[in-house]
Parts: structure tokens; sequence; C-alpha cells
């Protein structure tokens, strides 16, 4: 018998989130891309990245948003490409994006020069690696490698997450989950907000805002059961770090949790899974020669795939 919980999903999602126009479309070419891959004998990782934003309009002036840059998804998915995976990159219109990341910080029309008054030539001094850099996206927009699909608010996430779910599910154990994005924990209803901006002049603002159902529950248990899934955990209090990441896989059942620190998020992860728990950590030395520490999260988490696979297969 279907859990009713999870059955109880679908409805909220249609009732509760506005679906965006071409979400079917969008369904489509995940599928397609997701088969071909497989085909080809390579697996295939979602990746999630980027906060969400959460509306307080219809009509939206103000919302709610966190602080995620994207940072570990797009940096990620840099790691599973060499990896020999083919990714699709969800994430956050204007977070980082895969090998443009390292040049966020930088104006661009300060690496740019005009030559002879028409031709622009780019500054390296500005772009250090540029050549290297744009010769490797080359080949991985060359080979098709990589699929991005932007999603801006919470309802766009949610209902895009759902079928990128459904649309990996036609590859089985092929496929793996990697859940990057900081997604609110909270939301007010459509049928909740009101549609015009919020006036100050009417005073003080007091929210009342529902939770998020989790959508870990029903990708793991219907949408895409054979599926390989990594949700992350992140915490301000090291003290119930690693409790909350076994709580989660106790309740999910899905196969691991990266948990880590605000503090030290860039440098100290655990990888917890219903029977181990792996603590990956950059020396100073490694921090020095600018390692980052998704290289180590996306070894170790390659691994435990190529197991899962050959177990599911057995």
């Amino acid at each position: 018998m279907a859990d009713p919980t999870v059955s109880s999903i679908d409805g909220k999602l249609a009732e509760e989130f506005s679906i965006p126009t071409h979400v079917e479309e969008v369904k489509q070419k995940m599928a397609a891309f997701a088969t071909q891959h497989a085909s080809a004998g390579r697996r295939v990782v979602l990746i999630t990245s980027g906060g969400t934003k959460v509306p307080l309009e219809s009509r939206t002036v103000r919302f709610l948003d966190n602080f995620s840059s994207g940072r570990r998804g797009s940096t990620s998915a840099e790691y599973f490409i060499d990896s020999g995976y083919a990714v699709i990159f969800l994430h956050r219109h204007r977070s980082l994006y895969p090998y443009t990341r390292m040049f966020s910080t930088i104006n661009m029309l300060d690496a740019l020069q005009l030559k002879g008054g028409e031709e622009v030539v780019v500054d390296q001094q500005v772009l250090p690696d540029i050549a290297k850099v744009l010769k490797k996206y080359s080949e991985v927009k060359e080979s098709g490698l990589l699929l991005p699909v932007e999603f801006n608010t919470l309802s766009e996430y949610l209902h895009m997450l759902k079928v990128a779910a459904q649309a990996l599910s036609t590859i089985g154990s092929k496929a793996m989950f990697y859940l990057a994005a900081a997604v609110s924990d909270f939301y007010i209803p459509a049928s909740d907000m009101p549609e015009h901006k919020i006036q100050s002049s009417d005073g003080p603002l007091q929210l009342s805002m529902k939770m998020v159902p989790k959508i870990l529950s029903p990708l793991v248990k219907e949408w895409a059961p054979q599926a390989f899934v990594v949700s992350f955990k992140l915490e301000t209090d090291a003290s119930i770090l690693l409790e909350k990441a076994r709580r989660a896989l106790d309740t999910y059942r899905h196969q691991a949790v990266v948990a880590n620190l605000l503090e030290t998020r860039q440098t100290s992860v655990l990888v917890v899974t219903l029977n181990t728990q792996a603590e990956l950590l950059l020396t100073e030395d490694e921090v020095k020669k600018q390692v980052e520490i998704e290289e180590k999260i996306v070894s170790n988490l390659t691994a435990a795939h190529h197991v899962f696979i050959t177990q599911q297969a057995g």
C-alpha cells in the first residue's frame, strides 16, 4: 500500500506552488539527456545548486532568501564531469556556474581591452588560467556533458526537481541525485499571498508561513526509487550535526548525507551513510595548494555510487 504521506505531496505541489509553464519541456530535455548518456555507458548526476527565493506577494517585490551562492554545486559539477559523469545542473538563476565560478568576483569589462578600435582581447593577468578553463568548458559543451536548467523561486525548484526525478527514473541505479541547493524550510501558499506589494504604511509586518513539504520522501520512494540519492545537512551547532544526519537517513532511507558546519564547510565535511561515516578534511598544505573539498566529496560519492550500482545489479 502506498504511503499516504508520499501520495499527498503531488496534490500539495499542484495546489500551493505555481507550476512553471515550461516544466514539461524541461522534463523531456532531461529525459533525453539521461537516456542518451546512460546508453553511452555514463552515469548521470542531477546537481541542485543555489538558494531558493520565497515570494511574499504574487506580483513579487519582496521575498525571503538565504546566503547560498551555489559554490558547492557549481564546483562539484566540474569534478563529476572529470569523473566521467554527465551532469544536469539545476541551479538558481544568477548563482555560480561551472567553469565561470572562479571569475565571479571580477568585473569582466576590466579584463577586456580594445585593440585597433574594434578587436577585443582578453587581459590574462586579470583572468588567470582563462585559456585553460575556456578549453575545458568548450570540450564539455561540445561533448554535451552538461545540461543547465534554471530555477528562481521555491515553487520552480520543487516542480523542476519532481520532473527531474521522473525523467532520471528511466535509467535506474545509474542516476545520482546530489541535492546541494539550500532550499527554504518555510513558504506562503499562493492562495494566502497578497497580490500587490505589501504597504509599509499598514504598520509592522507579521508573517505566518507553512513548512515546505519534504520532497526527499517522494523522490526516494516514488519518483526515482532506484537512484543513488545524496542530501546535504548544514548546521551551526556541532553537537547536533551527526544526529541530524542520521535522523535524515533513518527517515528517508536514502544513501548518503553530506553533513557540514557553516564555519568549516569549505575545509571539512562528514559523509554519513546508514552504516558508515567518513570525515573528509583538507590539510593546511592542501588549502595552500587551493585543493577544494568538493574534489574529495565527489571522489567519495562516485566510489559509493559504483558499489551501489554493482549491488543493485546483483
